[in-house]
C-alpha cells in the first residue's frame, strides 16, 4: 500500500509476519523437522474419496505443538496481520494447520455434537477443559482474562489443535476463531450451543492474548501480584 505513513500503520506492518515466521521455522531444525512431519500426512491424498488421513494429520499436529518451542510454533500460529491485509497474511496464518485436512469436514457438524464427541476422548476432553479454564474472559481485568495469564491461554488453545475440536481462524476482519461446526439443528439447545461457540468466536481473553503475542507486548505485561498485607493491630 503506498500510503502507509498516512494510514499510521507501523513500519513492521509492511512485512508479512506470517511469512517471516514460516521462514524462521525453516531455519530451526526442530521446527522444520516437526513441520515437515505434519505437512506430509496432512497433504497426502489417501484415495479419490479421502484427501488425507485425518488421524495421522492430527497426531502429527499435536506433536508439532508439543515438541516445537513456542517461539516458533506460536510464531506461525499467532503471527500478527495488519488490518489492511485480509488476504496474504491472514490466509497464510489460516493455512498454518492445513485446514483442508485437519479442520474441514464434508459436512458441518453441530457444535454440541462435536463437543460430545470430544468428551469421549481423553486428550480432547482434558484439553477442552483446560481451554475453558485458561481462556475465561473477565471484563474487569486489565488483560481481559480471568487468570491474567496470556501464556496459559495460548498453550490451552494450541493444545486443541489436532483433536476433533481443532479450532481455526475465521475469515473475518477481527481475530475470531472457531471449531468446524455450527448451531443449526440444535433444537431446544440452541442457547447452549451459541454460548459454546461464542467462547471461541467472541473470546476477548483469547483475542487479546493472540494480539499481544503477535505484537510482542505479552512479555512482562503485569507486575507480579504482591501478597495481601495483613496488619496486626496492637492493643
Amino acid at each position: 500500500h503506498p500510503n502507509w505513513a498516512i494510514l499510521g500503520e507501523p513500519a513492521v506492518a509492511r512485512e508479512n509476519n506470517c511469512l517471516t515466521a514460516a521462514k524462521a521455522c525453516n531455519l530451526n531444525d526442530t521446527c522444520k523437522k516437526y513441520r515437515s512431519a505434519y505437512i506430509s500426512p496432512c497433504t497426502s491424498r489417501v484415495s479419490t474419496a479421502e484427501i488425507c488421513n485425518k488421524r495421522k494429520c492430527h497426531k502429527a499436529l499435536r506433536q508439532f505443538f508439543d515438541k516445537v518451542p513456542p517461539k516458533h510454533s506460536y510464531g506461525m500460529l499467532f503471527c500478527s496481520c495488519p488490518v489492511s491485509d485480509q488476504t496474504a497474511c491472514s490466509e497464510r496464518r489460516r493455512q498454518t494447520i492445513v485446514p483442508v485436512c485437519s479442520y474441514e469436514e464434508k459436512q458441518m457438524p453441530n457444535c454440541l455434537e462435536l463437543q460430545a464427541s470430544c468428551r469421549t476422548n481423553y486428550i480432547c476432553r482434558s484439553r477442552l477443559a483446560d481451554f475453558f479454564v485458561n481462556c475465561m474472559s473477565e471484563p474487569r481485568s486489565l488483560s481481559g482474562c480471568l487468570k491474567e495469564n496470556y501464556a496459559d491461554c495460548l498453550l490451552a488453545y494450541s493444545g486443541l489443535i489436532g483433536t476433533v475440536m481443532t479450532p481455526n481462524y475465521l475469515r473475518s476482519p477481527k481475530i475470531s476463531v472457531s471449531p468446524y461446526c455450527d448451531c443449526t439443528n440444535s433444537g431446544n439447545n440452541k442457547d447452549d450451543c451459541d454460548k459454546f461457540t461464542e467462547f471461541f468466536t467472541e473470546n476477548t481473553c483469547l483475542r487479546n492474548a493472540i494480539q499481544a503475542f503477535g505484537n510482542g507486548t505479552d512479555i512482562g505485561m503485569w507486575p507480579p501480584i504482591s501478597p495481601v498485607q495483613t496488619t496486626t493491630s496492637i492493643n
